[in-house]
């Protein structure tokens, strides 16, 4: 029995193995023709619009209104920043505003009353030339009168003395019209200078009331409020980040290809997905784009090959593939988890 015990384990061995061999050839063939019509890596990560929220307006923060990673919607108001200094800053520019726009109803009333001054000095000119032309008149008739010896001299350079009085009155009227007309327009070019003061002051109105708008921070996007760096009370500075939205859009992922897998790989193709986090959910996607330049390239210090210790080392290239994510599963995707690709080469 021992005997027939040991010749049926040698006959049963030889048959274990050759399952063996046959099952490792099946895979071994499996995998090669996979790889034939699939270019695979696990070098793969979820990534998705991560907004960093800055603060515009500097002040202490007196209202959040949320707590971390709460989930918000575009436009919702999540900080308030005490806004009486800029409050006030608002009211100067109205007041400023106010007095520019009276400042150009003076000018205007100014060329009016200005306006009305030329047409007096016009009457006065006109009455001026008509006493030159009298005292004219007389004085060559009583030029003439003398050449006769009809009058005496005392009344000829009595006459003379009034055409001289005439002709200076009939100048200086009209240099006075002259005069008046130049602060007709001096007047109006005053009105251009208070009209390019008021949309002076209307531009700083405008500032004010921007600069008051930044007190009220809103969501920028909609998704998750992260990474929250302001307390009650805090001053904040211009430009300091507060919390971080990151999109709900988490519709893609970045994954790193040798340069050696690109040779058939297309925009467009198709491209099979699992998430780490959830290797029992599987997804489909699409090539959309390849990047620019490897990732080494885009590192802090990327490599120099020119030295004389060259090492070739296969460089990979970042490609975003846009994900078909189910809607129970997209809630639970976050930018940064690992996931594995495999890209139909058809």
């Amino acid at each position: 029995m021992a005997n027939e015990k040991k010749k049926g384990a040698k006959q049963i061995l030889p048959i274990i193995f050759g399952v063996i061999l046959i099952a490792g050839a099946v895979y071994g063939a499996t995998k090669y023709i996979y790889s034939l019509h699939h270019a695979v890596t696990d070098d793969a990560q979820i990534d998705g619009d991560i907004t960093p929220v800055t603060a515009r307006a500097s002040g202490y923060i007196n209202e959040i209104r949320f707590r971390e990673n709460d989930h918000v919607k575009e436009g919702d108001t999540l900080v308030k920043i005490d806004d009486r200094d800029l409050r006030l800053k608002v009211e100067q520019a109205e007041a400023a505003l106010q007095n520019a726009v009276a400042n150009v109803d003076v000018m205007k009333s100014n060329v009016g009353t200005t306006s009305a001054t030329v047409k007096a000095a016009e009457s006065n000119v006109d009455q001026a030339k008509a006493k030159a032309w009298k005292a004219n008149e007389d004085y060559k008739r009583y030029e003439k009168l003398l050449s006769d010896k009809s009058i005496t001299q005392s009344q000829f350079d009595n006459a003379k003395a009034e055409k001289m009085s005439a002709d200076a009155a009939l100048d200086a009227s009209e240099r006075q019209l002259e005069a008046t007309k130049g602060q007709v327009g001096s007047a109006s070019d005053q009105i251009s200078v208070s009209e390019a003061q008021v949309k002076a002051r209307q531009a700083d109105l405008d500032f004010a009331k921007l600069q008051l708008s930044y007190t009220i921070i809103t969501a920028p996007a909609a998704g998750i409020a992260s990474k929250k760096n302001i307390q009650l009370g805090q001053l904040v500075q211009v430009g300091q980040v507060l919390f971080a939205i990151v999109s709900d859009s988490n519709n893609y992922l970045v994954a790193n290809f040798k340069e050696t897998q690109l040779e058939k790989m297309q925009v467009g193709q198709k491209v099979d997905v699992t998430v780490d986090a959830f290797p029992d959910e599987e997804m489909e996607g699409t090539v959309y784009s390849f990047s620019g330049a490897t990732g080494a390239r885009f590192s802090l210090l990327p490599p120099d090959n020119a030295t004389g210790n060259f090492v070739k080392v296969i460089q990979r290239v970042p490609v975003k593939v846009v994900l078909n994510v189910p809607k129970d599963l997209a809630p639970k995707l976050r930018p940064g988890m690992s996931a594995k690709v495999a890209v139909h080469l058809e």
